[in-house]
């Protein structure tokens, strides 16, 4: 009974299968009832947790922690208005269906800077969050929003955007993040549409990814969108709309425009019209059309594109509405650009090729549709593909130049959420697989933060696991002939049909339970168990959406198209289509195969998103919808319990209270509970908390201590666990009754019952509780000692470890009947039913049950070993890995092998579960009364101890329990445990030869075969290595050299390496097996063998160190050379081989005999056939008797030749993909690596790239997940190489690098080491070379003695300042290397004059002596440093070999070489220095150039030229460090000039512009001063600002300079006439007549202007006074000019108020011109526009306003007026204004924080510029006085 008293809330059933909450009330007569929260009557009941009554806003401090806790908790908080929720670090976000006030500015500042958790739940906690973890913890961070359709996904995607530009915009000045911003709109209208459930239903998903730099400012950004929705482009559903982006269109764009594209109303195209639903309201199509040009522009989308956008939508609308029953084709498609026959044609063809021809079919009209359809579709989504690809090379521009790492990132993931639908098609599938993907993310991530909890509480948490979807998954794609791979699979058959893909489907995953098979042949739908329910997919119209082709006809329609943008979208296809064209048949064929689905490119991207996700942070945004109505106020229950469910937040729920789900800090907990103390001794300051709970609470196991809470399981778990164990007890209670009474009458009868009527109930305690009795009728096997197992003081025993972690209540004794679950517990469900499965096998296995016998095991067995057998590696790794369950291939006889390779096959293909095969096999040896029972299992025992280690959670169990073993196998598997251990896991089944050795428990017995026929005896065990045979061998023989020696297995005539590494032997072994078993022979009669051969040379190989290392070498090498291992293309390395040969064999005595017998030894057959053996006689012949005499070590000698001369067959290879780097022809190649450097092979005989070890400046190993990356710096560039086998080729590498440098006696010297005062020491200069003399004998090794190559002097050198170079070879070798490092250092004059020092820069080395060839006609060679009057024919630098452009520019100016047309001074000037502006490669060219004329030049004229332009260059941009000391030398040196002074002075800061035409003429007046007029402030209005960041004369030209046009502008035409004019900019604190030569040098002339122009509001009496006080200003007191008053109007009178105002009104006075100038300014300074900058403007983006107003900038803000009636529109205070920028005649600005507006207009660019630079100046400058021009 519970009993409630009135007001108090509890538990009630509700039928949407939660309860729901009531409350008790009490009727005025005393009678109680229930009264839900929907106002209903109810009845039973159930105690409500006070946390649940009012709500709170973390759910993780509820104390109902069920899916009704969270349900009512939602509610509460829902009608109280609070949308957010946390759930530890989730949030919880409810759609509110209504605009609520709390995300403006102010609310940014007050999450800024504060803790989650800190301030109540909110969207900017997260998003402050990310940011400030990412700030912090310098790591990248993500945030996954998720939920239905409807939910707000977009929205709250929006809202944390914005907060970051929020965030970021108060640091930056740049406008990335309002380009971001606007990219919102563009991705919106062309990637959403109104459904059912949303106006605003995102048909993609985005992931947006945002940068950031060092200092949190946001630098850019990047999108990446997934699976776009293209059926909604052809059809609609019932009430739903296409894409926004076409009813945007029609509505805004203009009449005319609607003329050129032939469109009409929305209604008119059946794209449109399908749904029913044109106008969707909320929403204004023509606003939202205005809003994505504003966007497009910002995003600098040209008028061209927007233009060919609008004629693709057009297309696709015409399309629609094309009918394929005789009609022609409006004309309105020809926006396609083709001719209207080519499209009518290839819409109803289809064009294939047979043999020898090509066939054209007719289409019919279904099919002419789809063909239309499948066009448009992909029209569309390539389209958005381009737009979301244009996109971010604008917001992604500023980071290519730039490394990734060294920017910081938060991405933004809005993806659909999961869907059920009445009808669910292959969308949904690849949604859903998607959701699962995210879903087993999101479970893993909560789990981990509850464990980091517990380990910061220091609480003791081991056995609690939670269960993942992993089994889904492996269904969809993880698994061999997965349900996406099969579909994919079809998808490539010609004849595959939807039914034939659901046939495969079925008939390949009918027994796993995940998947739900069709229920009869003509049944399309196939079901899936997924996290959140069970979903039908109709399988209809799969394979057609999956192949996401277009047929080639329409490929070919669209090459002969001229319109640009259809051919750029389609710029991949039409070069596959080029291919196919030009290739032969089977070159289509393979081209084909390589066309990707639809699924391959989305699990592509899914697998590269999950990759990101987890190399972040998370944090996660569950979006919930409270109704389908879109209704404000009104929250359904059931659907917000089904989108719990499909959110995970139960899995969420499930793991809390898995662990310790009500917590209390120690004040919370003592507050509650003080009631209950004995004494009121209860300060916890005073006495710890745990003594005041020990001495006077009740405390147990169940109850643990935190450094900060108190976690306590609920008393709700402790009941339930303890009803558990009642009905268990009682159960077992009555179970033993009833078997003992069926002993008992089994005793007493005469005819004992049948075996199958005595065996215990089947349930699971039973099995595992009561130990089985034995009924066998044979006589029992004689009980062996007790057993050693059960021993409870052992730490390590098999039986405590079964008491901490067996489920239920499984023992660790014996049993004679199949588990029914687990031992240990698995997430996977797959691994759970794998552990019954292999038990029955391991039962079976060790006799304890007997084969299964059924009336058709014969033929089942042999139809399934004839299938499977033959494939054993198949059969073991990979149908062995999907064995789940009992299927007909286990329920059969098995042989001990067939069981054995089962058993041991699932423990290689699940690693998760070989702690319960370990545990499963133990087991059946406790307590195992039956001998033979008992070996059969500890051989099995043994065999699994060779194959697989446990893992660290049983190891020490397992060591302690093998130790015990009977017969010898205590020792055996004790080194066998330890062994595998040492070793690792294995990859193969065992092989024969082991299995024989498990029963002797011997070690197996293997030969190796040397290369001089000897074979060597050796013992190996089963986790035997290659590096340890190798290790042996070596030993036995005495070889000390055992570096590059590998070991190699052979099958018939099949070689391969296992190497001297962890490769295990038997592996190799076993799969020799395999290959015999597919040939269908016996796997004991495998004639494998093993061998050592020499596989890799160390740079420094010494063949004199070991006779026996070279003796094998050599004859390897005269081996291969017989089998034709190692070739050559010539003739005279084979002779020679083998007269060296005939030399180590013979001596030098000469045989003819001998001969051929060295013909037949070292010759390969196909050469001598080739040629004959007398030739080859003659030949070898030939060469003995040249080198008889010759006295050498010929052993030695030839394996050095065959080192040198065939590198590439001593190599190790890997087999890489090159992942970024210099091109190359191909990037999935082999890498070699020997001993003289990396070569990159195509195959085994072409070269892609050599490079010497001298090359490589470093190696380094990156691992990315499962993938391992290799970085290798070289002078040709940075490769990056993704290998399997990346660490071990880095290891390699580096050791050889390593080695050559600890061997090269060539270094570098990294420092200059000037004249020390020891003369012992050398002196040389950085990147001179150094010959070090290397001594080994001596003790000190800092100092090394060392020849400068450069002087020819010697000394001691300290090892610090030089870098030993890695290579052994002499200069030669050297020369490259040096060459490029060489270049960037100060190089040495070749020649030395004190007064006149040539130049003579070594950055160029043509020749030895610095020239190049001259002419051919003789003249001998040029000198490049020296003045010439021939036009340079190649640039002097090296760097710009390639590029000639500016090779005789400096000339042209200088006069040295005539030009067919006069220039100008100012034209050369620009073609010298502009390019060299923009590009710096050029700049120390033009250095180089000028001062070459200089040199050695007799002309006076040119000479001085030659000065004007190095006095020039000198102010543009300085030379390079390299080239700096050269320059300054050579002014130095020439001081007789005036220039060189002033020259030397000017090396300064780069410019950005070539020189203006005021220091041209300066210049060519031999004058070093330059002077400009100034100008002061005048009436005119056409001005605009300079640059106050640049160089004055660099921004006076960029303002005055004119504008680039389309057609090419004749060079220096820049004689345009400006003024620069100084003029008040900012207007703080101005107050006429404190000031008098501001007021009447700039105030006036200013403010007069814009009060005749009428930009101010002021009264008629206003007006008539400073239009008096303007008149005296005119005509000072000159009275006589009183009757011009009527002509002078236009200078006393605003523009738009002249004509009502008549003469007669002025008013006169008696005072001065400058009085009535600073009178003037008085009066006006009282109006709030006084000062103001006013700026005429054009806007269509706002209806509210004018089309044309004025913008006014003050120290206020930013101020919009209504010209006509001068009233105020609205003003914007800069402290709201978040972003402003101007582009060409465009000036945006954005209003708010956080809630943006946008507001775009357009003014003349001149105007502009100006506008942009007062509105930066009010906010970053307080200068009262800045130039403008």
């Amino acid at each position: 009974l519970v009993f409630c008293s009135q007001g108090e809330w509890v538990w009630v059933d509700s039928d949407i299968g939660v309860p729901i909450g009531a409350r008790v009330k009490e009727t005025p007569s005393g009678r109680r009832f229930l009264v839900n929260d929907e106002g209903k009557l109810e009845a039973s009941v159930k105690i409500m947790h006070p946390t649940s009554v009012e709500g709170v806003d973390d759910m993780i401090k509820l104390g109902d922690m069920t899916e009704a806790g969270i349900l009512r908790n939602l509610l509460l908080r829902h009608k109280q208005g609070l949308i957010y929720t946390y759930i530890g670090s989730v949030l919880v976000a409810v759609n509110p269906y209504q605009d609520y006030p709390m995300y403006s500015g102010d609310q940014v500042k007050l999450y800024q800077g504060r803790k989650l958790g800190e301030l109540p739940p909110h969207i900017f906690a997260i998003a402050e969050s990310c940011y400030t973890n990412m700030m912090r913890h310098h790591k990248n961070q993500c945030c996954i929003i998720s939920g239905e359709s409807g939910a707000g996904k977009t929205e709250s995607t929006k809202l944390i955007l914005q907060y970051f530009a929020a965030v970021s915009g108060g640091l930056s000045k740049q406008e990335i993040e309002h380009q971001i911003l606007e990219s919102n709109p563009i991705l919106e209208a062309f990637g959403n549409a109104k459904t059912i459930r949303n106006d605003n239903s995102s048909r993609f998903g985005k992931y947006l990814e945002i940068f950031f730099n060092k200092d949190g400012v946001i630098e850019g950004a990047r999108v990446e969108q997934y699976l776009l929705e293209k059926s909604r482009v052809c059809h609609q559903a019932s009430e739903e709309r296409n894409y926004h982006m076409l009813y945007c269109m029609l509505a805004g764009i203009t009449a005319e425009e609607k003329r050129t594209l032939s469109l009409g109303d929305a209604k008119e195209y059946t794209f449109l019209s399908k749904g029913n639903c044109i106008v969707c309201d909320g929403r204004d199509d023509a606003k939202d059309y205005q809003r994505v040009l504003s966007a497009m522009k910002t995003l600098t989308f040209s008028e061209s594109q927007c233009q060919e956008i609008l004629k693709l939508l057009a297309t696709i609308l015409h399309l629609g509405n094309i009918c394929f029953e005789g009609e022609s084709l409006k004309d309105g498609v020809c926006s396609l650009q083709v001719n209207k026959s080519s499209l009518g044609t290839s819409l109803t063809h289809r064009s294939f090729r047979t043999n020898r021809e090509s066939v054209t079919k007719p289409l019919s009209s279904e099919q002419a549709s789809d063909c239309r359809d499948a066009f448009v579709k992909a029209i569309y989504n390539k389209l958005f593909i381009w737009i979301v690809g244009k996109i971010n090379s604008i917001i992604y521009q500023r980071l290519i130049k730039n490394p990734k790492t060294s920017f910081l990132s938060i991405g933004l993931l809005d993806i659909f959420g999961f869907e059920n639908f009445i009808s669910n098609s292959f969308e949904q599938l690849c949604i859903n697989f998607a959701n699962e993907k995210l879903q087993q993310f999101f479970v893993g991530h909560i789990f981990k933060l509850e464990q980091k909890e517990y380990l910061k509480e220091d609480i003791v948490w081991k056995n609690i696991k939670f269960s993942d979807n992993q089994n889904i998954l492996d269904l969809l794609a993880g698994k061999p002939c997965n349900l996406l791979a099969l579909i994919d699979e079809e998808s490539h058959f010609p004849k595959g049909s939807d039914v034939t893909m659901l046939n495969k489907m079925n008939k390949q995953h009918k027994k796993n339970k995940t998947y739900i098979a069709s229920r009869s042949e003509h049944d399309t739908y196939f079901g899936i168990h997924h996290f959140a329910g069970v979903v039908y997919y109709d399988s209809k119209g799969f394979l057609e959406k999956n192949r996401d082709g277009i047929s080639s006809d329409i490929i070919k329609m669209v090459e002969m198209s001229k319109n640009k943008l259809l051919r750029q979208i389609f710029e991949n296809e039409l070069s596959t289509n080029g291919l196919k064209v030009t290739n032969n048949k089977k070159a289509q064929g393979d081209n084909r195969k390589q066309v990707p689905t639809l699924s391959g490119q989305f699990r592509q991207s899914l697998d590269s998103l999950m990759k990101t996700l987890s190399a972040c942070h998370p944090f996660f945004i569950r979006c919930f919808k409270p109704n389908n109505d879109k209704r404000s106020e009104v929250f359904d229950r059931e659907l917000c319990m089904r989108q719990l469910r499909y959110s995970g937040m139960m899995d969420t729920i499930r793991i809390r209270r898995l662990g310790y789900p009500i917590r209390h800090t120690f004040a919370e907990f003592l507050k509650r509970y003080r009631v209950l103390l004995k004494t009121t001794d209860c300060n916890p300051k005073i006495v710890s908390l745990s003594n005041i709970l020990t001495r006077y609470l009740y405390f147990n196991s169940s109850m643990t201590f935190g450094y900060f809470l108190l976690q306590v399981r609920g008393y709700r778990v402790r009941k339930d666990w303890k009803q558990k164990r009642g009905a268990v007890i009682l159960l077992q209670a009555h179970t033993r009754g009833m078997l003992d009474r069926r002993v008992y009458i089994l005793k007493r009868s005469i005819t004992p019952e049948p075996e199958e009527e005595i065996i215990p109930l089947k349930s699971e305690p039973v099995e595992e509780i009561i130990p089985p009795v034995s009924i066998s009728t044979t006589p029992s096997q004689s009980e062996e000692d007790d057993d050693e197992f059960d021993d409870e003081t052992e730490e390590f025993s098999f039986y405590k470890f079964s008491i901490l972690h067996f489920q239920g209540s499984a023992t660790h004794t014996h049993i004679s009947k199949r588990l029914q679950q687990s031992l240990l517990h698995h997430d996977d469900e797959g691994d759970a039913v794998a552990c019954v499965s292999v038990n029955w096998i391991i039962l079976r296995y060790m006799a304890d049950l007997p084969e299964p016998k059924s009336a058709d095991a014969t033929s089942l067995a042999s139809s399934t070993i004839s299938r499977n057998v033959p494939n054993r590696r198949g059969r073991r790794l990979s149908n062995l890995g999907v064995l789940i369950g009992e299927g007909p291939r286990l329920q059969r006889p098995l042989t001990p092998v067939e069981k054995l390779n089962i058993i041991i096959g699932y423990a290689l293909s699940r690693p998760n579960i070989r702690d319960e095969i370990y545990c499963q096999i133990c087991k059946q040896l406790v307590r195992n009364n039956n001998r033979n029972s008992r070996m059969l299992g500890w051989t099995l025992l043994s065999i699994c101890l060779g194959m697989f280690p446990p893992t660290d959670l049983f190891m020490k169990y397992l060591e302690n329990f093998v130790r015990k073993g009977p017969n010898g196998y205590g020792t055996y598997c004790t080194e066998r445990l330890r062994r595998i251990n040492a070793n690792g896991e294995r990859k193969e089944l065992p092989c024969w030869e082991e299995l024989k050795a498990a029963k002797s428990k011997e070690p197996i017995e293997v030969s190796v075969t040397l290369m001089d026929d000897r074979t060597i005896s050796l013992n190996i065990d089963s986790a035997s290595t290659s590096a340890e045979v190798c290790q042996a061998l070596a030993t036995k023989i005495d070889l000390r050299d055992t570096y590059g020696f590998s070991l190699y297995i052979s099958l018939y005539d099949k070689m391969w390496s296992l190497g001297s590494c962890g490769n295990h032997v038997l592996d190799a072994v076993s799969q020799c097996e395999q290959e015999m078993t597919r040939q269908g022979k016996q796997e004991k009669d495998t004639p494998w063998k093993l061998s050592i051969r020499k596989e890799l040379f160390r740079p420094w190989h010494d063949c004199s160190k070991d006779s026996i290392s070279t003796d094998l070498i050599y004859r390897q090498v005269i081996k291969g050379i017989k089998s034709g291992d190692y070739t050559s293309e010539k003739e005279d390395e084979y002779v020679h081989m083998a007269a060296q040969h005939y030399y180590i064999q013979f001596g030098s005595a000469f045989n003819k005999d001998n001969v051929q017998k060295v013909v037949d030894e070292c010759i390969a057959t196909q050469l001598i056939e080739s040629k004959s053996m007398s030739k080859w006689i003659q030949l070898i012949s030939t060469a003995v008797l040249q080198v008889k005499s010759i006295q050498s070590n010929k052993r030695t000698e030839l394996v050095d030749n065959a080192q040198q001369k065939w590198p590439l067959f001593f190599s190790k290879f890997y087999d890489v993909t090159m992942t970024s780097g210099p091109p190359l022809p191909k990037s999935r190649f082999f890498v070699a690596v020997n001993w003289s450097g990396v070569l990159f092979m195509d195959g085994r005989d072409k070269k892609l790239l050599d490079l010497p070890y001298i090359e490589i400046k470093e190696v380094q190993k990156m691992r990315h997940g499962e993938l391992s990356d290799l970085t290798m710096d070289t002078v040709r560039g940075e490769f990056v190489l993704a290998s399997e086998e990346a660490a071990d080729m880095a290891a390699l590498i580096d050791e050889h690098l390593e080695g050559l440098r600890q061997y090269s006696v060539y270094a570098m010297a990294k420092q200059d080491v000037s004249k020390p005062e020891d003369s012992t020491f050398l002196v040389f200069k950085r990147g001179d070379l150094l010959l070090v003399e290397r001594d080994e004998h001596s003790t000190n090794d800092s100092w090394v003695r060392a020849t400068n190559q450069r002087t020819s002097n010697s000394g001691t050198v300290d090892k610090d300042t030089v870098k030993f170079l890695p290579t052994l070879s002499s200069f030669t070798w050297f020369s490259l290397w040096f060459r490029r490092e060489k270049n960037k250092e100060h190089s040495r004059m070749n020649q030395k004059n004190v007064h006149n020092v040539p130049f003579s820069p070594c950055h160029r080395l043509a020749g030895k002596d610095g020239s190049r060839p001259g002419p051919a006609r003789g003249f001998g060679r040029e000198k490049l440093w020296i003045h010439s009057r021939e036009p340079l024919k190649q640039p002097l630098m090296k760097s710009l070999a390639n590029n000639s452009e500016l090779s005789s520019r400096a000339c042209n100016y200088m006069g040295d070489y005539p030009i067919k047309h006069a220039r100008s001074p100012m034209e050369l000037t620009d073609q010298i220095f502009g390019p060299a502006t923009q590009h710096e490669v050029l700049q120390d060219e033009i250095y180089c150039q000028i001062m070459r004329q200089m040199t050695g030049n007799q002309s006076r004229i040119s000479l001085d030229r030659g000065w004007q332009l190095m006095w020039l260059i000198t102010g543009l941009f300085p030379p390079s460090p390299g080239l700096m000391g050269h320059a300054q030398r050579f002014l130095e040196t020439r001081p007789r000039n005036q220039l060189s002074n002033g020259c030397l002075q000017r090396l300064l800061d780069p410019r950005k512009c070539p020189p203006h035409m005021v220091e041209v003429d300066a210049i060519q007046q031999n004058s070093a001063q330059i002077f400009h007029k100034i100008h002061f402030p005048n009436d005119s209005d056409d001005v605009t600002s300079l640059d106050e960041e640049l160089y004055f004369f660099d921004s006076l030209r960029q303002t005055s300079d004119p504008p680039k046009k389309a057609k090419k502008v004749k060079e220096g035409n820049t004689n345009i006439p400006y003024l620069v004019i100084i003029r008040r900019k900012l207007w703080f604190n101005v107050t006429p007549g404190r000031d008098l030569v501001a007021d009447l040098t700039f105030h006036f002339p200013q403010e007069m202007p814009k009060y005749l122009r009428g930009y101010h509001n002021c009264s008629r009496e206003d007006m008539i006074t400073l239009g008096g006080l303007l008149f005296r200003v005119e005509v000072d007191s000159d009275r006589s000019q009183f009757v011009m008053i009527p002509r002078m109007l236009r200078q006393l009178v605003p523009a738009d108020q002249i004509k009502s105002m008549s003469p007669e009104e002025w008013k006169k006075s008696g005072i001065t011109v400058q009085e009535a100038k600073i009178a003037f300014l008085k009066a006006i300074s009282t109006w709030p526009t006084f000062g103001c900058a006013f700026f005429e403007v054009k806007q269509s983006c706002e209806p509210s306003y004018p089309s044309t107003f004025l913008i006014a900038i003050s120290k206020q803000g930013v101020s919009f007026i209504d010209p006509q009636t001068k009233e105020l529109l609205v003003m914007h205070k800069f402290k709201n204004i978040s972003e402003y920028y101007s582009k060409g005649s465009r000036f945006q600005m954005t209003v708010g924080t956080v809630m943006k507006n946008d507001f775009i207009c357009e003014t003349s660019q001149v105007r502009a510029r100006l506008l942009i630079s007062v509105l930066a100046k009010y906010f970053w400058e307080k200068k009262p006085i800045h130039i403008i021009l």
